[in-house]
This record gives C-alpha cells, structure tokens and sequence, in this order.
C-alpha cells in the first residue's frame, strides 16, 4: 500500500508561482512512476505530467511543458510540482498518484490539493 499526501495548494494572482508536495509513505518508490493530476470544475481529469522514481526521467502533457516542471525528493521520498506564470486556467484541484512501472494505470491517489488562480 502507498499513501500519498499532497500539500501547498492554495490561492494565487495570475502570473504566480505555487509549488506542490506529495509525501509518499509506505513502499519502496525504485519501481514506481509517480504522476500528477488536475481537476477543475466541470471537467474531466487532465494529465500534468509524471517522474519515474528509479532514473528521474520526466514526461509532461504537452500543454504544460514550459511553466510546469516535477521533481523529486528521494530521501525526503517526495514528489513536487513547481507551478509558473499561472493562469485562471490553471484552477483545479491537483491530485498526485502512484502506478508500477509496468502497469498501466495509477493505482493510489491522494486526496488532492485546490490551487485557484485568480485573475
């Protein structure tokens, strides 16, 4: 079992920066890929982007290359999600989530973060 909390959410002007956590507790990582998510209202969950734990090697939606980026923490065992140029776009509620490296879908989430941008 992994248990996944994220933090640092929260409201921001347009053009702010916010930088996300995700601790992450109860497994070895080596063979994980950890990812992040977002939802906003109304809409269905978009892929941010993800970091496979073992190499660090970083794969983004290609809408949020540029002003996202994801880190990692491995003695801290956590995962971030720097935030640039923010815009009211941007408002959802981001999740992280944890999947083998083998499998296809995620199977632990967090209980997310609200990030609001406003205008």
């Amino acid at each position: 079992q992994v248990s996944l909390v994220e933090s640092g959410g929260g409201l921001v002007q347009a053009g702010g920066s916010l930088r996300l956590s995700c601790a992450v507790s109860g497994r070895t990582l080596s063979s994980y890929t950890m990812g992040w998510f977002r939802q906003a209202p109304g809409k269905e969950r978009e892929f941010v982007g993800s970091i496979k734990w073992s190499d660090g090697y970083r794969y983004y939606a290609a809408s949020m290359k540029g002003r996202f980026t994801i880190s990692r923490d491995n003695a801290g065992n956590s995962v971030y999600l720097q935030m640039n140029s923010l815009k009211p776009e941007d408002t959802a509620v981001y999740h992280c989530a944890a999947r083998e490296i083998a499998a296809r879908e995620y199977m632990y989430w967090g209980q997310g973060t609200q990030v609001t941008v406003s205008s």
